[in-house]
């Protein structure tokens, strides 16, 4: 059995899923494959995770840097679960491009190389936004696309972190504006 339950952030609302012990799903409601971890069979309910995620996420929004990370956990490919570990070591406040992520993996997995974008498409598969700082990832030069909440939230996000924009660009075409 799945659970669900919502939170209203500044940008607008938030679905928290979680499977009775670990926060398994974190979506800005209508952001693309939102929920699309989910099973069929959900009910809301108020549980221990979703009250820690809150105070993270409210923690978050007030501009600070929460101090933990709630207990996490998810199902995916091997490949997937890889990016989101390494999304998890990107600092508040900091950006690393895609490439670099692929040239990380390519090293833990002694390859000489691995594709920037299917490391794209499993940044853009994480299932726990936010706390899985998938905002965090930038194209190369700068480029701000790629976030399957939007780029406008993205934008607000990295603002929120104190991130300096003025040498990040918004694309004027692409699959996540």
């Amino acid at each position: 059995m799945m659970y669900l339950s919502h939170y209203e952030s500044p940008l607008g609302g938030i679905t928290m899923a979680s499977d009775g012990r670990a926060l398994t799903g974190l979506w800005f409601d209508g952001q693309k494959y939102f929920a699309d971890t989910l099973t069929e069979k959900y009910e809301e309910k108020a549980l221990p995770i979703f009250k820690e995620t809150a105070q993270w996420l409210d923690t978050y929004f007030s501009g600070k840097r929460p101090g933990f990370i709630p207990h996490l956990a998810w199902k995916s490919t091997p490949f997937r679960e890889a990016v989101w570990e390494i999304l998890l070591t990107i600092p508040y406040g900091e950006t690393v491009t895609y490439g670099t992520i692929a040239k990380q993996l390519a090293e833990q997995r002694g390859t000489a190389k691995m594709s920037a974008q299917a490391v794209g498409g499993a940044v853009g598969h994480n299932p726990i936004s936010i706390i899985v700082p998938c905002h965090r990832v930038v194209g190369a030069g700068g480029n701000l696309t790629g976030y399957a909440g939007g780029i406008e939230k993205k934008v607000q996000l990295l603002t929120l972190e104190g991130l300096d924009l003025s040498n990040y660009f918004v694309p004027k075409k692409g699959t996540a504006l």
